[in-house]
């Protein structure tokens, strides 16, 4: 989830704002990606991986993985 620990008040509510922003596209784009997944892949982002080469895992852990029970979804 995104740290927002040892941030002054005013970037924290900035960093929570912006994986708010997120998440609701998410939401409109129909992602299926949880809040916290989300947060993670922003925070890959944000260390430098290549956004696409993420996208192609996403979608491959999606494609091995059976679908999600209704009590353990875990967004990916």
């Amino acid at each position: 989830m995104l740290n927002t620990h040892g941030m002054d008040p005013e970037a924290a509510r900035t960093a929570r704002d912006s994986l708010d922003l997120a998440f609701h596209m998410s939401n409109i784009l129909e992602t299926g990606l949880d809040r916290h997944t989300l947060s993670v892949l922003i925070a890959l982002c944000e260390m430098g991986i290549n956004p696409e080469s993420l996208a192609a895992v996403v979608k491959e852990l999606r494609r091995e993985s059976p679908p999600p029970s209704s009590s353990t979804e875990t967004g990916l």
